[in-house]
């Protein structure tokens, strides 16, 4: 049985106090929304109508096998970059105002072969709840042959994974199809997290969208297409592939990089920090000033301020981000960042090497 985690530091009671007022405060004096805007409506116009249009262009058979699989390779970004900017802040009820629009366009996850009901659990409650502890975020356990916790027993395969690691990430999407959803909604427990009852109408969501998603994406172009069906086999894979890795390595760069602390709670479950300091001390952000990192991740690159501010949209984090580092500093609290995407990998590829080595984790 888990223990139950207790984030209780009243000594560092004030941070977030002063950092919610100054957000507050931020968005007041502009008398602006938190929800999205008028960026937020241009990329929903962008992602969704590029996703909708490559999809088209393929199920219209306009093209020969190479034209075909060069559209499934965009269609795998696209599905990704709908999931960064458009699914993801839906979840959390940030895309919208109005929650009847978070929910609607919340299901477009389940355009992408996930489930938004257990994205929902899996993301918004335990991730988000439990960052980087070992043993309760499920994010730190995406395959066995993968270690990046050391309460994960070390196997001697694990000193190799840097080099293999990123064969399985590109592998993300595909187990979210055919394996991880339903593995984790039959789950009795996730962490601390009591997986025992859900709604009936989400048994039928989930079966019903799964077969949804593989008629669109698998039987109807085996239908439509002039293609053998093995090389439409073969378009799906690659789409996931390529889905796959840029989720995969998007999100492992917001946790699992030097500086990000993976911190065990004491015998009765109580963490060190409160849950703030927690959130800012166990997550990092990338490539701050790039125009094409914030236009392609739905701010995923600023996953400080994204897990301070879940229910912000993410068009607002470049702004909040120069608010929480200011913040920070004021309090002594260490705002991890990488100034580029490439410098923020590096420092994931050496936490693998390091992760797969047991002698240079105790000496780091």
């Amino acid at each position: 049985m888990s223990i139950k985690i207790k984030f209780r530091n009243r000594d560092q009671k004030d941070f977030f106090p002063t950092l919610q007022k100054r957000v507050n405060e931020y968005f007041e004096t502009r008398n602006m929304p938190k929800s999205g805007n008028w960026q937020m409506k241009a990329k929903l116009i962008f992602f969704l109508g590029g996703f909708i249009t490559l999809y088209i262009l393929i199920i219209l058979d306009l093209f020969n096998l190479w034209g075909l699989l060069g559209l499934s390779l965009l269609l795998g970004f696209f599905t990704a970059f709908v999931g960064f900017n458009v699914s993801h802040d839906a979840v959390h009820g940030a895309l919208s105002s109005k929650t009847w629009l978070n929910r609607v366009f919340a299901y477009t996850f389940n355009l992408a072969g996930t489930n938004e009901y257990m994205w929902n659990i899996m993301h918004n409650i335990v991730h988000h709840t439990y960052t980087n502890i070992p043993g309760h975020d499920d994010d730190l356990e995406p395959v066995s042959l993968i270690r990046l916790s050391t309460e994960k027993k070390l196997k001697k395969v694990h000193r190799y994974q840097h080099w293999y690691a990123f064969f399985f990430y590109t592998l993300t999407t595909l187990s979210w199809v055919f394996k991880k959803d339903f593995a984790t909604f039959f789950k009795k427990k996730i962490g601390n997290y009591e997986n025992k009852k859900h709604p009936a109408r989400e048994y039928f969501i989930l079966f019903f969208s799964k077969a949804v998603y593989l008629f669109i994406f698998l039987a109807l172009p085996m239908l439509v297409l002039s293609v053998p069906w093995w090389q439409v086999v073969i378009g799906f894979v690659l789409l996931h592939l390529v889905q796959g890795i840029t989720l995969a390595v998007v999100f492992q760069l917001a946790h699992v990089v030097e500086g990000t602390e993976f911190p065990e709670p004491l015998e009765d479950g109580s963490m060190q920090n409160a849950w703030a300091i927690h959130q800012v001390k166990t997550t990092s952000n990338f490539a701050r000033r790039s125009f094409l990192a914030n236009w392609f991740f739905g701010g995923l690159n600023f996953q400080i301020e994204h897990h301070l501010f879940p229910h912000i949209c993410h068009v607002h984090y470049k702004r909040l981000s120069v608010i929480v580092k200011q913040t920070a500093e004021e309090f002594n609290i260490r705002y991890n960042e990488h100034k580029t995407m490439w410098a923020a990998l590096r420092s994931h590829t050496r936490m693998l090497r390091r992760f797969g080595r047991e002698k240079e984790m105790a000496a780091a």
